[in-house]
């Protein structure tokens, strides 16, 4: 009986142990490693995912979009879910853009069906209610403009939603929006499903930024450039346009190209400066007027154009001359209307090297603008110690000197605004998501860089540029004030200057007497006409008109009509007589652009534009006379009224493109 009672006992112990070792593992799998297996079980059936923000939005001045981000999804659908197969598929199919067959065989013979699309949030909307289709949503930035300003809105890393370059550089903090956070649940199958209560933070969009430029005219400017590009068979260029009374930039142009092809998207009109030639003769005239070097009717003697200067102790000389070969006592004033170099090195003298110094700095040369810009360059202005026997004639002239196109424009901009130099900006609101308006410009003083009687006789010296004999007698308007001051410079290469190379360049003032623009237009390389009164001058005055016939503009036009009882033939925003004051006249608005040549009420015929571009056309049609209002980009295709019609002066021409 012993055996048997042995090998009990023996069974009864190793169930014994048996049992301890289930108990031990049990507790070791509740008590020690519980936490470890219960994370993973949570992980097989719940993924967190982090739920991208939608990015601001950056429009222009008017609301119209530049660069905006729009969600895409794709679809998920799960067959076994679906209430009604068939009725969904129809909805599936209609939906999407799909053959039916095709939805209904994927449904019948698929456990899982993806169509990665990507489709729009308008096609989707249908799918949102249907049990058993799940929605994956992405965000994309898009241009609805297209290229329009795309050196300045600039560009995303590519795979991310950082900006890289420009506007969406510069402000990608306010752009980027804040994640939210979100926990999916997934069947035995790893079939991802939605649950409402799992959204644990909703994502929050970036803001919106809305920038001081002005859509019409930006596309003005580019358009312009680009068939000043083609005429000139330039290598690039760059325009330049701003209000001188806030420093808002309402237009910035770019064009560069590198061994023939065209660079896309650079912002050389805030990275690349220029050696500015005769435009920055008025910042020399500038200093000798504050500081009272020269008196109404002071002249210097020049002989045919030319000067030979002495530059050191061991006798080396430079001979200086002018384009024009001038003789005779010159002014000041007439110094830059004819922009005579000889005569402003001989003026230049009368300063030392310290004032001219100072005087360039006073208007913001030498130093970033501060501009909401990544990478802005402060150009070149060197301490007058390290300059020589030369420097203060040559910077006289434009040279030894290097300024971007928004410092010049910028520069322009505080003679225009009665010697208040102002920091320009590039952003004028940015908004809440809710449409908060959270940050609005106001304008920023720097400095005062002239009084405004210095100011005023510089504006007096400016509109004489565009008088008869002036070097840019052929960009004056015919209704309106324009004062300007051209450049010719000889480029730099290397170590030394290379004749038949050049920049030409304009720098302008509208209207003369009441400035509401400031307009800096450089063009490099240009081929055949070179001078800056026989290129970027004439450009200036095409854009303005175009400007101005333009169905919105930038340009306030009640500022620019007449008053009742002026003299006839006077143009808006001609200068007029100021010695007696009288109350201010009623003022009358009038059809805005007038040819004074013509009665109010004369009829004239419509000129043939169908076929050249919205700028000749509009051009033409101003001349005439007539208001235009444009539809559509491209080619010209017709008018309303048709060309040979008549029509009353005053009268609007509506221009259809392609």
């Amino acid at each position: 009986m012993a055996r048997p009672t042995a090998r009990i006992t023996l069974i009864e112990v190793v169930l014994g142990l048996g049992m301890l070792a289930v108990l031990v593992r049990a507790a070791e799998l509740q008590l020690v490693e519980g936490g470890k297996w219960r994370a993973e079980a949570e992980q097989a059936r719940q993924e967190r995912r982090v739920l991208e923000a939608r990015r601001g939005g950056i429009y222009d001045r008017n609301g119209v979009p530049l660069a905006v981000t729009q969600e895409y999804f794709h679809v998920g659908i799960a067959p076994n879910e679906l209430r009604d197969l068939p009725g969904d598929g129809k909805v599936v199919a209609r939906a999407l853009g799909m053959p039916l067959p095709s939805v209904m065989r994927d449904l019948r013979t698929k456990k899982w069906v993806a169509y990665r699309g990507p489709f729009s949030g308008l096609q989707i909307q249908p799918l949102r209610e249907i049990r058993g289709v799940h929605l994956d949503g992405e965000f994309a930035r898009h241009a609805p403009s297209g290229s329009l300003a795309s050196a300045v809105i600039g560009a995303l890393k590519p795979d991310s939603a950082k900006g890289a370059s420009g506007i969406e550089l510069a402000l990608n903090d306010v752009l980027t929006g804040t994640p939210g956070l979100a926990v999916l649940l997934k069947d035995r199958a790893g079939r991802r499903y939605d649950s409402p209560s799992r959204l644990q933070r909703e994502p929050v969009p970036g803001k919106d930024v809305y920038l001081t430029i002005d859509a019409e005219l930006q596309e003005i400017a580019e358009r312009a450039l680009d068939e000043a590009m083609t005429r000139y068979e330039a290598s690039g260029g760059d325009i330049v346009i701003l209000d001188p009374h806030t420093g808002e930039l309402l237009a910035l142009a770019s064009r560069k190209t590198v061994d023939g092809r065209l660079v896309a998207n650079r912002a050389t009109f805030f990275t690349d400066p220029f050696e500015p030639g005769s435009t920055a003769k008025l910042f020399t005239a500038a200093g000798l007027l504050a500081r009272q070097r020269v008196k109404p009717g002071d002249a210097v003697p020049v002989t045919d154009g030319q000067l030979v200067m002495q530059v050191n102790s061991r006798g080396a000389t430079r001979t200086i001359t002018d384009a024009h070969k001038t003789n005779g006592n010159i002014t000041l004033a007439e110094a830059i209307k004819i922009s005579s170099n000889v005569a402003m090195a001989l003026f230049s003298s009368r300063l030392t090297a310290v004032e001219q110094f100072e005087s360039l700095r006073d208007f913001g040369f030498g130093s970033p603008t501060g501009v909401e810009f990544p990478s802005e360059t402060r150009g070149v202005l060197r301490m007058p110690d390290k300059w020589d026997g030369y420097s203060k004639a040559s910077i006289a002239m434009g040279y030894e000197i290097q300024v971007t196109p928004v410092q010049l424009a910028t520069a322009y901009a505080s003679i225009a605004n009665d010697g208040i130099l102002l920091t320009p900006t590039l952003v004028k609101e940015i908004r809440s998501p809710g449409g908060r308006v959270e940050y609005a410009h106001q304008p920023e003083p720097v400095r005062r860089a002239v009084s405004p009687a210095v100011a005023h006789t510089l504006r007096d010296y400016l509109r004489s540029v565009l008088e008869e004999g002036g070097t840019a007698e052929g960009a004056r308007l015919s209704n309106y004030s324009l004062a300007g001051k051209t450049g010719t410079a000889v480029k730099a290469v290397g170590k030394g200057y290379v004749q038949g190379r050049y920049t030409a360049s304009f720098a302008a003032i509208f209207p003369a007497d009441d400035p509401q623009l400031v307009v800096v237009v450089k063009i490099d390389d240009p081929r055949g006409a070179h001078y800056g009164g026989e290129t970027a001058a004439p450009l200036t005055r095409s854009m303005l008109e175009e400007a101005l016939a333009a169905r919105q503009s930038a340009i306030d036009r009640l500022r620019l009509v007449e008053p009742a009882g002026a003299e006839p033939g006077v143009a808006a925003g001609a200068p007029r007589p100021v010695e007696r004051e009288e109350p201010p006249e009623q003022r009358t608005v009038v059809v805005l652009p007038v040819s004074s040549a013509q009665p109010a009420r004369t009829r004239t015929l419509v000129p043939g534009v169908a076929g050249g571009s919205i700028r000749r056309a509009a051009n033409a049609l101003h001349r005439r006379g007539f208001r235009v209002a444009v539809y559509g980009h491209g080619k010209v295709t017709r008018t309303t009224p048709a060309a040979g019609d008549s029509a009353s002066v005053g009268s609007l021409v509506s221009v259809w493109a392609e």
